[in-house]
């Protein structure tokens, strides 16, 4: 009776033991993994800042890069500029070459004058040397109608925009570089009150299409779009 009273007793301390190690051993355990699900977050943390410093330093490396490209254009366009034949405009964030259509076009019409296609043959030189760059050829009208039946403002500035395509790419412009479209008179430069601002809106724009590529999360939009 008493060897059974000891092994009882042996075995209940040999139990407690037990009990006590595992408790540790879960209590450790559930540390660890709250440790090591904070060191994941911090990760995920860094990791997101790094990636907003690439944005922030690309950001900034674009932003030097246009404005330098803005610069040379000023300085390969100042001849022209000078002459009252063009000018370089910043609008919604894109470079654009702003001619007139009076210097362009005879009044009412879509083609080109003698001397308005050299100018757009000697615009076309300077934006072709830009290398990687594509352009889109806007045409403006004012608001006042065409006159002619079926023949509205917007087929007036398509034709116009057209014909400056058809001479640019003739100059040596790539065709996989250059489109362009008509926006008749939806998007005047100024009130159309005074024949002055009428005719700052018979225009051809050619916008320097923005270089998307380093925009900052671009690659997390291409993830979404997949």
């Amino acid at each position: 009776m008493k060897k059974k009273s000891v092994s009882i007793l042996v075995f209940l301390l040999f139990s407690t033991s037990y009990c006590v190690t595992q408790s540790k051993y879960d209590s450790l355990q559930d540390a660890y993994n709250h440790k090591t699900r904070d060191l994941e977050a911090s990760e995920k943390e860094r990791q997101g800042l790094l990636r907003s410093v690439d944005d922030l330093k690309k950001l900034q490396e674009e932003t030097q890069h246009r404005v330098l490209e803005y610069r040379n254009l000023l300085s390969s366009f100042k001849s022209m500029i000078d002459a009252g034949k063009l000018k370089i405009r910043i609008v919604d964030g894109r470079m654009v070459v702003v001619l007139s259509s009076d210097i362009l076009f005879p009044p009412g019409s879509a083609s080109l004058s003698a001397k308005g296609a050299d100018a757009i043959r000697e615009v076309t030189g300077i934006l072709a040397s830009l290398q990687g760059r594509r352009f889109q050829v806007e045409g403006h009208t004012d608001d006042v109608p065409t006159g002619v039946k079926g023949y509205s403002n917007w087929e007036l500035a398509s034709a116009r925009a057209l014909n400056v395509l058809h001479t640019m790419t003739k100059a040596g412009m790539p065709e996989d570089r250059i489109s362009a479209a008509s926006m008749g008179s939806s998007r005047p430069a100024m009130p159309n009150t005074t024949p002055e601002n009428k005719a700052a809106n018979r225009r051809i724009e050619i916008v320097i299409v923005p270089d998307l590529s380093n925009l900052p999360g671009i690659e997390e939009l291409k993830k979404m779009s997949e």
